[in-house]
C-alpha cells in the first residue's frame, strides 16, 4: 500500500512539471542574442605590408684576373672604399714585360723586312717598265712586299696584345665602391679560368632593395594603374626596416616590377632605390620593406566582423533584427586587424563588429 502511494505522487509530480514545461515560453529562442554592432562609414585608410628584403649594392663587381700570374701586391684592405681605376693587386709582370719588349722587337723587324720589301718592288718595278726584269719576277716582289706588310700588322697586333696582358697584371677597380673580402693574398697562383673572384667591390652610394610581392598583389595593381611600369612610378616612396629592428632614416622609392613570376613560390619580384650616403647599409644585408598602400573613400571594417569561407569572405548585416549573410570582397592588402571592402557593403549599412564567426543566419541580434 505504501509503495503504490509513493508511486502515484511520483506520477503527479512529473505530470505538473511537465505541465510547467509546456506552458513556460522559449526564452532560448525569443530572446535575441547580443552583438557588438557598427554602421558602415567610408574614410581613408592607409595600410603599412612589410615585405622580407634583401640589400644588394648598385653595382656588384666581381673582380677577376685577366691574365695568370702568382699575386705580387695586395693595393688594398678588405672593407675599404675605393675609387674608379684604383690599383687593387699587381700579378707578377716579369714575364709580361719580357713579352712586350719581344712584341716590341718583333715590331721593328717587321718594318724593317717591309721596308726591304718595298724597296725591293718599287725597284722591279722601274726594272719591268724598262724590259729588263719579267713580270714573274715583278709579281713575286709585289707577293713580299704584301707579306711583309701583313707580318708588319701581326707584329703590332702582338704588340698591343703583349700591353695589354701587362696592363691586366695590375688589377683595377671598374667603380667606386667598397671592397669586400679578399680570400687571395701575395704569391698565390691565379688565372682567368679558376672561376674564383680576388674580391668584389660594391657600389653602394646607392643600394637596391629586393623583395618579393604574391601575383595577386600584382594583379590588384596592374588593374588600378593599368601597367606594372606605371605601377612602380605611382607607388609611394617606401621605409626599410633593419634587421636590429629600427627604421632606416631615408626612405627609398620602387623602380621596377619584375614581368616574370616565379613558377614555384608564385611570386614577382620588386626592386627598390636607397640611398646610401653613410654607407650604413651593406650588400648582402636583410631587411624589410615597408610599403604604405593608401585607400580613399573607402569601406573598412574591422577582421572580427568576417567569416573566411575558402576563398570568400562573409559579413552579417543587421536587417529588422535579423542576421543577414552577405559576400563581400576585400582588398589584398593586411594588416591583421582591419580589412579594406571594395564590394558588398554600402555606407549605412549596419553589421555585426565582433563574433560573427559564432551567428548563423537568421539570428536575431540586438
Amino acid at each position: 500500500m505504501k509503495k503504490n502511494w509513493v508511486r502515484l505522487m511520483a506520477i503527479a509530480g512529473c505530470a505538473i512539471c511537465l505541465a510547467s514545461c509546456k506552458n513556460a515560453p522559449d526564452a532560448a529562442v525569443q530572446m535575441p542574442m547580443t552583438y557588438k554592432l557598427m554602421t558602415v562609414e567610408t574614410t581613408n585608410k592607409a595600410f603599412n605590408t612589410s615585405y622580407s628584403a634583401a640589400v644588394r649594392g648598385r653595382y656588384d663587381a666581381s673582380i677577376l684576373p685577366q691574365v695568370s700570374g702568382t699575386i705580387w701586391k695586395v693595393m688594398v684592405k678588405e672593407g675599404q672604399r675605393v675609387h674608379k681605376g684604383q690599383s687593387l693587386f699587381v700579378i707578377d709582370q716579369v714575364p709580361y714585360r719580357a713579352a712586350l719588349n719581344t712584341a716590341t722587337a718583333n715590331v721593328e723587324v717587321a718594318k724593317a723586312a717591309l721596308a726591304t720589301a718595298e724597296l725591293n718592288y718599287n725597284s722591279n718595278k722601274e726594272l719591268y717598265a724598262q724590259k729588263v726584269v719579267s713580270a714573274f719576277t715583278l709579281q713575286t716582289a709585289e707577293n713580299q712586299y704584301l707579306t711583309a706588310k701583313a707580318q708588319l700588322a701581326q707584329a703590332n697586333a702582338s704588340l698591343v696584345n703583349a700591353q695589354n696582358n701587362l696592363a691586366y697584371t695590375e688589377v683595377k677597380s671598374p667603380s667606386d665602391g667598397v671592397v669586400g673580402a679578399i680570400p687571395m693574398r701575395e704569391g698565390v697562383l691565379v688565372s682567368p679560368s679558376m672561376g674564383k673572384a680576388l674580391t668584389t667591390v660594391s657600389d653602394n652610394k646607392e643600394v637596391f632593395v629586393y623583395f618579393s610581392m604574391t601575383e595577386n598583389q600584382l594583379l590588384s595593381l596592374i588593374r588600378q594603374h593599368g601597367t606594372a611600369e606605371a605601377a612602380a612610378k605611382s607607388m609611394p616612396e617606401v621605409e626599410l626596416q633593419l634587421n636590429d629592428g629600427t627604421i632606416y632614416d631615408a626612405k627609398g622609392r620602387i623602380e621596377s616590377i619584375s614581368g616574370v613570376i616565379d613558377r614555384q613560390t608564385g611570386t614577382v619580384s620588386v626592386r627598390a632605390l636607397f640611398p646610401n650616403e653613410k654607407g650604413i647599409l651593406r650588400s648582402g644585408a636583410t631587411a624589410a620593406v615597408i610599403m604604405p598602400d593608401m585607400y580613399q573613400n573607402c569601406i573598412v571594417i574591422p577582421q572580427a566582423a568576417t567569416v573566411q569561407l575558402q576563398d570568400q569572405y562573409l559579413v552579417y548585416k543587421v536587417v529588422d533584427g535579423k542576421a543577414v549573410s552577405s559576400i563581400v570582397k576585400v582588398a589584398p592588402t593586411d594588416d591583421g586587424r582591419e580589412y579594406v571592402i571594395l564590394s558588398g557593403l554600402n555606407p549605412g549599412d549596419e553589421i555585426v563588429a565582433e563574433g560573427a564567426g559564432l551567428i548563423r543566419e537568421g539570428t536575431q541580434v540586438k
